[in-house]
């Protein structure tokens, strides 16, 4: 079968397309054969050696396809069964294996398989960002940094399920409309208006309880000046790179504020979390009340400029990557 492999630490230009063996599932796993694999920026954190990770190895976490083999003890899946997971390490590829713990099911026939596959890293990540790590709630306001990028338009329409006011960034105009289209009361241009006065003046001088911040080194100090007195800095990503060291008394002189850096397996650490979250999102899509933008596929030996489109800020939504010959969506 085919894979992308990484056989050094650098940029896209290491994403290697080449033959592997066919893995056998073991004892409590399953095989997938994948429909497509999202493309998310820890894929680029573990390309370039930010999270570890030792080469050679082959890329990826994130896929949805059918069920093609299942090992020793496994009950709850069977050959033909849709699945999706956000941790199957190697999703980079036209089969994987997983530990069926990991995988999630779905109904092929209300969610499309590519949906599935788009929808389940950022997707969650949205869900515990406005359900668990700040849960917000009617009459908070939040300002969601990089708002039309594929974690962004679902955390807008997720924190306009639960009644808060969205305060969006974005870097274009057409951006801007797709994250009002997801919801965002208010949009700020970035690359014309400076964000904190922007944010400032809409929220009367008060600031947000709340700043989603997957930018990192170039937002940081700027989303810390947005909130209010003991406001929340939630920092889940680093897009334009990774957040130096600075003086945690900053969060006392700027009004008692809290920051955390939380992470998707933090959130989905029990299967009963997992299936909570994974199963929201697909109830929610069924019923037409989630919108999930795919923002562009590639083929599987295209990684790397996916990689490129993605880091460059070039896209909206979701990327994904898809094998030769994948299983066609009902």
């Amino acid at each position: 079968m085919k894979a992308i492999r990484v056989n050094e630490h650098g940029g896209p230009e290491v994403l290697s397309y080449e033959d592997v063996g066919l893995p056998e599932p073991g004892r409590g796993e399953a095989r997938v054969r994948l429909a497509a694999c999202g493309v998310n920026f820890i894929d680029v954190y573990m390309r370039e050696g930010i999270y570890p990770g030792e080469p050679p190895f082959t890329l990826g976490l994130e896929g949805a396809g059918e069920v093609d083999a299942v090992g020793e003890g496994v009950e709850e899946f069977s050959v033909g069964d849709y699945v999706a997971s956000a941790s199957m390490p190697g999703a980079y590829a036209e089969y994987v294996v997983a530990p069926v713990e990991r995988l999630v099911p779905f109904n092929v026939t209300l969610v499309e398989a590519r949906v599935a596959a788009a929808v389940l890293l950022q997707g969650m990540t949205a869900h515990y960002l406005t359900h668990s790590t700040f849960p917000l709630e009617e009459g908070q306001t939040a300002l969601v940094h990089a708002a039309a990028g594929g974690v962004g338009l679902l955390l807008c329409q997720m924190a306009k399920m639960r009644g808060a006011t969205v305060i969006g960034t974005a870097g274009t105009e057409e951006k801007a409309a797709l994250a009002r289209e997801a919801g965002a009361d208010e949009v700020i241009l970035y690359t014309e208006q400076d964000f904190v006065e922007e944010t400032r003046r809409i929220t009367g001088g008060e600031g947000v309880d709340v700043v989603y911040d997957s930018v990192g080194k170039d937002t940081f100090d700027g989303s810390l000046d947005c909130l209010r007195r003991r406001g929340y800095m939630v920092l889940f990503g680093g897009s334009s790179g990774q957040v130096p060291p600075f003086d945690i008394q900053t969060l006392n002189r700027k009004g008692g504020l809290y920051l955390t850096r939380p992470a998707l397996a933090h959130y989905t650490a029990t299967r009963e979390e997992l299936r909570w979250r994974a199963e929201s999102l697909f109830s929610w899509i069924g019923q037409n009340n989630l919108s999930v933008r795919i923002g562009g596929t590639y083929p599987l030996s295209d990684a790397g400029q996916a990689h490129r489109d993605l880091e460059g800020r070039k896209t909206t939504g979701k990327l994904l990557l898809v094998p030769e010959g994948s299983p066609e969506d009902a």
